[in-house]
């Protein structure tokens, strides 16, 4: 519906309203007008998206396309692996919901014309196959272009432009609709049930000092700005509990610069120190990236500076990455570019990289004692010589001495996906009070809500954040419509 159209109707009825045009609130939308309620979806900017417009995979359990695809990923085993990851610090229910669902929601999106015949390993050695993806580079604009269309068949209202500000609710307590702005006018809408799906704050710098102190400004996150944590904001300010708050994707280190040395930054080969020059990881968590994040953060100013020889650069080029693009085919030649060296000398004159004969050299430009770095590089070399890493046992294949100059070093950030953590919710998405109580009518979904991922991203489970937003999007759309059509 058009800003215009909406200014001049102030007050709006619907059985449902969702808050958020993302895979959670797309979905919750679908499924609630599936049901026969009437919808009303309230989305900020101009269509359907957030960060799930990057989703390249999602999550998926005994799935008609595993089944297709003779891939075995029984559910229970999938719920134990989530739950030990996260050493039962979550709610087991919510996981159970989600995983038990989601074989469900991935033939569901498949009858709304979506294909998944593309479920690999997400990086090398992960031998859980549940992200499922389609042919297109990102899977996110697909189902959200076949959720809009269902959306507009079913009679949903999309209201785009158009920003939730408060939740009403009434003597009991219970929600009776939002209170939004379209182009500087209000706009109120009342309702039974109210789904929240506004996604995270990593676009709140404020909100990640407050939630996570360990939280720097150099950190680089790679989500869309316009997320700030409203929905969180809206549910707190009539008595909803949190849970999990604080909890970044964190990721493998970033280079903001060419996608090319970025890739050749995070590469198992090269030789990764901290600010002060000193080696802090294995490599290969490479393969891992919200566990190399748990590393990263432990560093002084949040940096990793990765490190290779002209022989390690050669090698890359010729045989491509071993890490392999998302979901893609480790050690492709092609993968990186054979004119590298004309990106690497314009990032050094750029400042994002150091090109050197000299250790001592690179060392100064980092701000780390020379002496520091060169035993470290001493002691690495060793390690590769001897074809075994006393200090973290790195998988030798990738132990590759810095001898061969020029040397480079790059200097790279931690970074981050999303947040997730805040609303409290249980297994039917409604959120609870303080009291652990449902307040009538109000559920959410998404990155928005805690109890479903503990303090790291579980990478094993691959998908479960693009996932449980369009699980957690239907199941709270089920359940709101069946409460205000007493179903």
């Amino acid at each position: 519906m058009s800003p215009e159209r909406i200014s001049r109707a102030r007050n709006i009825d619907a059985d449902v309203v969702v808050i958020g045009g993302g895979l959670c609130g797309m979905a919750a939308a679908v499924a609630a007008a599936e049901k026969g309620a009437g919808v009303a979806l309230l989305e900020k900017k101009g269509g359907p998206g957030g960060n799930s417009a990057f989703v390249v995979g999602i999550f998926g359990a005994a799935s008609p396309a595993q089944r297709r695809l003779g891939i075995d990923t029984p559910p229970d085993g999938l719920f134990k692996m989530g739950m030990d990851y996260a050493h039962w610090k979550i709610n087991p229910r919510i996981l159970r919901a989600f995983i038990q669902k989601s074989g469900d929601t991935i033939g569901w999106l498949e009858a709304r014309g979506i294909r998944f015949d593309n479920i690999p390993p997400l990086y090398p050695g992960h031998v859980i196959r549940t992200w499922h993806s389609t042919t297109a580079r990102n899977v996110g604009p697909v189902i959200l272009k076949a959720l809009r269309q269902d959306a507009e068949r079913r009679g949903v209202r999309l209201y785009f432009h158009t920003s939730a500000k408060k939740i009403l609710t009434g003597g009991a307590g219970g929600v009776t609709g939002v209170l939004a702005e379209v182009k500087g006018q209000e706009l109120r809408i009342t309702a039974r049930a109210v789904i929240i799906a506004t996604g995270g704050y990593g676009g709140s710098p404020e909100l990640l000092k407050k939630y996570r102190p360990s939280y720097r400004e150099s950190m680089i996150y790679l989500g869309l700005p316009h997320l700030k944590g409203e929905g969180l904001l809206m549910a707190t300010a009539i008595g909803a509990a949190t849970e999990g708050l604080g909890t970044l994707v964190l990721h493998t280190h970033f280079y903001p610069g060419t996608s090319d040395v970025n890739g050749l930054a995070q590469e198992p080969a090269t030789l990764w120190v901290n600010a002060n020059g000193r080696r802090f990881a294995d490599e290969t968590l490479t393969f891992q990236p919200t566990e190399c994040g748990n590393a990263i953060d432990r560093q002084p100013e949040k940096l990793v500076y990765a490190l290779f020889d002209e022989g390690i650069k050669n090698r890359v080029v010729a045989e491509g990455l071993h890490k392999g693009d998302v979901g893609g085919k480790p050690g492709t030649a092609g993968t990186i570019p054979a004119n590298l060296d004309t990106e690497l000398r314009a990032e050094a004159a750029r400042g994002g990289v150091r090109i050197s004969d000299d250790w001592g050299d690179i060392a100064g430009w980092m701000g780390a004692a020379p002496e520091v770095l060169r035993a470290t590089i001493d002691e690495y070399n060793r390690f590769c010589e001897r074809g075994h890493d006393e200090l973290f046992d790195k998988d030798r294949r990738y132990l590759l001495a810095l001898r061969t100059p020029p040397y480079y070093a790059v200097r790279c950030h931690l970074c981050f996906l999303t947040t997730v953590g805040g609303i409290k919710i249980n297994h039917r998405m409604e959120v609870l009070n303080g009291q652990d109580e449902p307040i009538p009518g109000l559920y959410a979904g998404g990155d928005t809500t805690g109890g479903w991922e503990g303090d790291t991203y579980c990478i094993r489970l691959t998908g479960t954040t693009s996932g449980f937003a369009v699980n957690s999007g239907r199941i709270a759309g089920e359940n709101a419509a069946a409460r205000v059509l007493n179903k």
